[in-house]
């Protein structure tokens, strides 16, 4: 900023510099070389003019009414006018482009009175040239005047822009928003509900004591784990703009998922290799997948076994998270579980691919990255 501050105070100082040495080569070749009173002070008053200029930004309209009396001056001392004239052209487009339109206007009918009388002191040497010098202020104000609308409604444009962009972006943000929402309120009460339906189920098929305590159990277990993460999803959610307190849960909890999906009649194998270091987003939604998995495998997939297994993926920082059944029914389209999984995939940068496998079973497989530097 300060850099900016005296380039503009350095390109003044050299407009000032420059106007001002016009100025009194003009008063210099007019004069035919400074010898009168009246041309010493014609040059004091040319470069009181001139120098005004330096301050043209800060100051637009008194530095306008400086160089109108410095006009006057020069053509009651001398008597016509002269190149003093591009002092107030430069201060008259400086009022014009700091937005003092009615000043401007009066500023330029004021040179022109200024001109056409020290043009008219003497009848013979009168040329017209106040018409010419009049075109040539209307010329500036009208010129700058569309400039300056111009630059102010492209300004508008742009800021209008920029505003709908910073609203797109809000709108995106919050659609992103209720979509991670929905996935986290979806698989903590589908998961759970789902295991509470299957051991309700067993308990009213197989009127056993023994079946109906450890299903009551399981339900018990189930809904105590329901209501323990909703809690935590809906904390998380009332933290306004905070950094999450509550740990989510992650690979290291796929125990609990795995004795929850056992207790529902389901034998569930895991095989964790090295998968490297996790970052919390990452961590989170491969349990989240295994446990969207383990789910669809206990409702729908008539499975007796499945096997989760964590490795690291064929490339660099990536992770592969894989559920695989033997359940013996056909899968129909995918549902809101099996698009949940593939959105928070693709939220990381990863993927998800689900099917049959060749010898039975259905089949889901998620690449991750690791979210950690290699």
């Amino acid at each position: 900023m300060s850099r900016w501050r005296w380039h503009g105070r350095t390109a003044d100082a050299g407009l000032a510099l420059a106007v001002g040495l016009v100025a009194v080569v003009g008063l210099v070749v007019q004069t035919g070389g400074i010898r009168t009173g009246a041309g010493w002070t014609a040059l004091a008053v040319v470069l009181v003019a001139s120098g005004a200029l330096y301050l043209r930004r800060r100051y637009p309209v008194p530095v306008g009414l400086v160089a109108l009396a410095g006009v006057t001056a020069y053509g009651v001392l001398l008597q016509q006018p002269g190149l003093v004239m591009l002092v107030f052209v430069v201060a008259l487009y400086t009022v014009v482009d700091e937005g003092h339109l009615a000043v401007a206007i009066g500023l330029g009918l004021a040179s022109v009175v200024s001109f056409a009388v020290a043009d008219g002191y003497d009848r013979e040497t009168s040329n017209g040239a106040t018409f010419l010098h009049a075109g040539w202020l209307v010329a500036v104000i009208v010129g700058v005047t569309r400039n300056r609308r111009a630059y102010l409604a492209e300004a508008r444009a742009r800021a209008l822009a920029a505003e709908q962009r910073v609203e797109e972006e809000a709108r995106r943000r919050a659609t992103e928003e209720r979509l991670r929402i929905a996935r986290e309120v979806h698989d903590v009460l589908g998961h759970h509900l789902s295991l509470i339906n299957v051991q309700a189920s067993a308990a009213l098929h197989r009127p056993d004591p023994d079946r109906s305590e450890q299903a009551l159990t399981a339900i018990k277990q189930a809904s105590k784990e329901t209501l323990r993460e909703l809690r935590t999803t809906l904390g998380v959610l009332r933290q306004d703009g905070a950094a999450p307190t509550v740990p989510a849960p992650g690979i290291a909890d796929l125990g609990d998922l795995v004795a929850a999906a056992e207790a529902a009649g389901l034998r569930v194998r895991t095989e964790l290799g090295e998968a490297g270091k996790l970052s919390a987003e990452v961590d989170l939604a491969a349990y989240r997948i295994v446990q969207e998995a383990l789910t669809n495998v206990a409702r729908h997939a008539a499975a007796s076994s499945a096997v989760v297994r964590v490795r690291s993926g064929p490339a660099a920082g990536d992770v592969l998270v894989e559920i695989e059944d033997d359940g013996t029914r056909t899968p129909g389209e995918p549902g809101t579980g099996i698009l949940g999984m593939a959105e928070r995939a693709r939220a990381l940068g990863g993927s998800l691919e689900t099917g049959p496998r060749p010898d039975g079973g259905f089949r889901v497989s998620a690449r991750l990255p690791s979210g950690e530097p290699a």
